[in-house]
């Protein structure tokens, strides 16, 4: 049976580690939503399609919508995430361990949106849990490989995939005789399926850090069940919109302005290789990353000629994916360290 809505606020009011963990994800969901969706939304605002607030507005919608209803038919990523590691310890140490995994994972995603690099916040979460649990074990052996075996081929299709199908879609798009307002309007409705699926692949992790917290509170780490709760579904996706509505053109400037030049067909052409490979990772129940999946296609579409790259912020940007890994595990362990010597 799902976990109430009462039931759930009897816990947080009996448990403040918990309390501080809804927080802390509800803070993600708000940095998620302003800094990994804009991806979504990056081509109709640099080609002139949609203006900025009314892309914004779109991507916000879809993103809430590609939470609801993906998750009502398949919870697969979001088991993925529950059972990337075990925490022992005990409850209260268990709770504080994710507590820092958690503050991690904001300093990681506040860092990268200052910086204008848009990184995957479903990467540094996954990081940042295994680092704490580390800490708190004292060792690898609480890591669930089979469960980081997904996240890595995730990572290693949506990337090759994202880039073969940008440059795809782009040179079957080529020889199309349309005009430009043609290929604006098509551009809406591929905007709309990318912010619907980053709903569905990045709304469904934070769903699975929610349930993981529940369990620890209770002293259970073990995978029972997996019922999601649609109070909770609609909790995360309000808040993956709200994140949503705050913004984001610092990272739209450097994916669709700096990274890659690109026209309206070309961005029409990103848009359907972004969505084929997220809507394949999510029946496969692949947690894949958007943003590297999205960005490797505009880099497709510009190595088939369809646009100016800059190959040095494509460097930049893909050295900060490759840090993210040991990057945020670093940062969780040594705060999950803090925290349990602290709390």
């Amino acid at each position: 049976m799902p976990l109430s809505f009462f039931a759930f606020l009897d816990q947080l009011t009996g448990d403040p580690a918990l309390a501080l963990i809804v927080l802390l994800t509800l803070a993600v969901l708000l940095v998620n939503g302003w800094t990994d969706a804009p991806n979504a939304i990056a081509g109709v605002v640099v080609t002139g399609a949609l203006p900025f607030p009314l892309a914004v507005l779109l991507a916000a919608v879809c993103n809430f919508l590609g939470v609801l209803c993906v998750t009502a038919v398949s919870t697969s990523v979001a088991e993925t995430v529950y059972s990337i590691a075990s925490f022992g310890g005990g409850s209260r140490a268990a709770l504080t361990a994710l507590c820092a995994a958690m503050a991690a994972i904001v300093l990681w995603a506040a860092a990268a949106w200052l910086l204008g690099i848009p990184t995957s916040e479903s990467h540094a979460l996954i990081a940042g849990i295994s680092g704490a649990a580390v800490a708190l074990e004292g060792g690898f052996s609480c890591i669930r490989w089979d469960s980081w075996a997904k996240v890595l081929l995730g990572l290693i299709l949506s990337t090759a995939a994202g880039f073969w199908a940008g440059q795809l879609f782009q040179s079957a798009l080529k020889p199309v005789k349309a005009s430009n307002h043609t290929f604006l309007l098509a551009q809406l409705p591929g905007a709309a399926g990318t912010a619907f699926l980053h709903g569905a692949q990045d709304g469904q992790k934070f769903l699975g850090v929610f349930l993981l917290g529940t369990a620890l509170a209770q002293g259970r780490g073990d995978e029972q069940t997996f019922l999601i709760p649609i109070w909770l579904m609609i909790l995360c996706a309000g808040f993956m919109a709200a994140g949503t509505l705050m913004g984001g053109r610092r990272i739209i400037e450097t994916v669709g302005r700096e990274m890659v030049s690109i026209g309206p067909r070309e961005g029409l052409s990103a848009d359907l290789g972004n969505i084929f490979c997220l809507m394949t990772a999510t029946l496969l129940g692949l947690p894949v990353s958007t943003t590297h999946t999205r960005t490797a296609a505009l880099l497709g579409v510009g190595a088939a000629g369809g646009g100016v790259v800059d190959w040095s912020v494509a460097g930049k940007i893909a050295l900060a994916w490759a840090l993210t890994f040991p990057g945020c595990m670093a940062i969780g362990y040594w705060m999950a360290k803090v925290f349990l010597a602290v709390f």
